[in-house]
């Protein structure tokens, strides 16, 4: 009979018990962890988005067949809380348009190129709030001035409030949303590749806002 099972067992059983004493010297932290949607309990202030913990998505309709899903790598930008909550707060936010992200490098550069965005000449994508109106709890719309190449557009966006809290690992007071909303390519003189590429674009953002330090 062939040993090969027997050494097989043997290092299984050898596995396991390395790892049970791995499990039994290591001490073992649950983290528990809630956050509050009260909007004032929110301390007022500038808070800045976290872009490790930020992400900006485009997507589009690809010859019908799908929606072909763009990111952007880079953006940064500001929260002001004011007392009374989302109603009298506002925020900004800059994208590096240059940061664009298809999965597909050939893509990438025919899209920075001076036949669509154009980052040599307009390096980044803006957007600042001008008026916020609720429609239910820790949620409303949010309408601002979209600016792609040069072009400024109104854009409204449907925002939900997350939550408030704390972070746990980082002591920060932190805030997160929830946003997502449509506008139309051609509006900001982006019409090459139509209609084999759609002109409607559905813009996802889920985003965090950290306090910024007092004196910073």
């Amino acid at each position: 009979m062939s040993s090969s099972p027997v050494r097989a067992t043997l290092v299984r059983a050898l596995l396991a018990a390395t790892l049970l004493t791995a499990m039994a010297c290591t001490p073992l932290q649950v983290l528990t962890h809630s956050v509050s949607q009260n909007e004032a309990r929110v301390p007022a202030g500038r808070y800045e988005i976290d872009p490790d913990h930020t992400s900006i998505t485009f997507d589009i309709d690809h010859f019908k067949y799908s929606r072909f899903t763009i990111r952007f790598d880079r953006k940064h930008g500001q929260l002001d809380w004011n007392e009374g909550g989302l109603d009298r707060s506002t925020a900004s936010v800059t994208i590096d348009a240059a940061s664009i992200n298809t999965n597909v490098p050939l893509l990438d550069k025919m899209v920075k190129s001076d036949s669509m965005l154009d980052v040599s000449r307009y390096p980044e994508i803006r957007f600042a709030s001008t008026r916020f109106e609720r429609t239910g709890e820790s949620r409303g719309t949010l309408t601002g001035d979209l600016t792609i190449r040069g072009v400024t557009q109104p854009v409204t966006l449907d925002v939900t409030f997350n939550g408030f809290a704390p972070d746990p690992l980082t002591k920060k007071d932190t805030l997160g949303f929830s946003a997502e909303g449509r506008f139309s390519r051609a509006k900001f003189g982006l019409s090459t590749w139509y209609p084999a590429v759609g002109d409607d674009i559905h813009v996802r953002i889920q985003a965090e806002f950290v306090k910024t330090p007092a004196g910073a």
